[in-house]
């Protein structure tokens, strides 16, 4: 009874992993929100960024919440501070309530990426949790595509009675959130109670003193660098070699995307059907070549295949770190998961560090950052539980 009780929970959970990507519209909402007010790009780029703030605040803490109020508890809470952050825009656009919606939805992923990955595992029992995250990654991915969409076609279809414009995807994502909302409060789980006193946050801090934790947490860094740093650098490799114009350089994230979200879809089966330390390995190998297509590349078939190998070979390099780091300590998941979220703020390293390479050394030296990352990746192979 307890396994096909299991079973029917990965629906809302898969459904919780496309609010999870909810946060992705933040990319084209703040674009809006920048025409809408008149902003300088200076001030309109404080809501991305708020994003990876949030994790770097919230991550650790509510793994310590997840032991007090169990892992779906916190998944329903990190729910409801999204749809709140849905819910606001729809009453104006104002930049006060910009930011607070913002400010609520990276506030809310971060505690749904926290919490989420552990209650899979709860529901799994440790079975095929690699391939179960890495298909969660592609459900997610499928709500990040959709939001440009989504967004372009409200405006340019203005609702009268709303006056929604563009914001008509908050309105949409609000009935998808409300409804994986519903679903999981109606799912029935059960989770181990936790044993032994609340650990505080200095004792998960602590954690990163295991080499399995730390090295878990710096692999994470990296994924998450790599990922920001490639959307961001492909476009000027394109422009820098190839003489496009901007416009016509934005394929290149487009084309990151799409190999990324193939990677995950055939990440998820690859990663029940084959040792998982050889997938690894072959990821890895896939994102070194990308780096000397990078660096050394001036063609567009070089280029364009080089920004396809990255995003098909960081795409499951999230899974992959974070399951080994959850089996590593299965006793303290909840702490373990707070850390290996806080390292999302990698995304904000990483292009710090490329913009000052970049200036020095052109674009060259932006891909030779994201190549330190990958010359780490190779060192965490064999930590990568099979």
């Amino acid at each position: 009874m307890n396994n096909k009780v299991n079973r029917l929970a990965i629906i809302p959970l898969m459904l919780c992993f496309f609010a999870m990507g909810f946060v992705d519209l933040v990319g084209i909402a703040s674009n809006y929100v920048k025409a809408d007010l008149a902003l300088d790009d200076k001030t309109a780029n404080i809501f991305p960024s708020l994003v990876f703030f949030w994790f770097l605040i919230f991550s650790v803490p509510t793994g310590m919440l997840m032991n007090k109020i169990g892992r779906k508890r916190t998944v329903m809470l990190s729910l409801l501070v999204t749809l709140l952050s849905l819910l606001i825009p729809l009453f104006g656009n104002s930049f006060i309530i910009m930011l607070l919606s913002f400010s609520l939805l990276g506030i809310g992923n971060a505690l749904m990426q926290t919490s989420l990955n552990p209650l899979v595992s709860t529901v799994l029992g440790g079975k095929n949790l690699a391939s179960t995250l890495t298909f969660g990654q592609f459900i997610k991915a499928i709500a990040s595509f959709l939001a440009p969409y989504l967004a372009m076609w409200g405006a340019t279809h203005v609702i009268p009675d709303l006056g929604l414009d563009w914001r008509v995807l908050f309105a949409i994502y609000l009935v998808v959130g409300i409804l994986a909302t519903a679903l999981l409060g109606v799912t029935h789980i059960e989770e181990e109670p936790i044993e032994g006193k609340a650990s505080s946050f200095v004792d998960c801090i602590k954690l990163l003193g295991k080499p399995l934790v730390l090295f878990s947490f710096l692999s994470i860094i990296c994924h998450v660098g790599i990922d920001v740093g490639t959307n961001t650098t492909a476009p000027k490799l394109l422009m820098e070699r190839l003489g496009m114009t901007l416009d016509q350089a934005a394929f290149a994230t487009s084309l990151y995307f799409i190999f990324r979200t193939i990677g995950c879809l055939t990440g998820s089966f690859f990663l029940r059907v084959m040792n998982n330390k050889w997938f690894f390995l072959i990821s890895v190998v896939m994102m070194a070549l990308s780096m000397l297509g990078m660096f050394f590349g001036t063609s567009k078939v070089v280029l364009y295949t080089a920004i396809a190998l990255v995003g098909y070979g960081n795409s499951n390099i999230f899974s992959m770190a974070f399951s080994t780091a959850l089996q590593g300590v299965p006793d303290k998941q909840n702490e373990v998961s707070g850390l290996m979220i806080m390292g999302l703020f990698g995304g904000t390293i990483f292009p710090l560090l490329m913009g000052f390479a970049s200036d020095a050394f052109a674009q060259a030296g932006a891909v030779a950052v994201m190549a330190v990352g990958v010359v780490y990746l190779f060192t965490y192979i064999n930590k990568v539980k099979n």
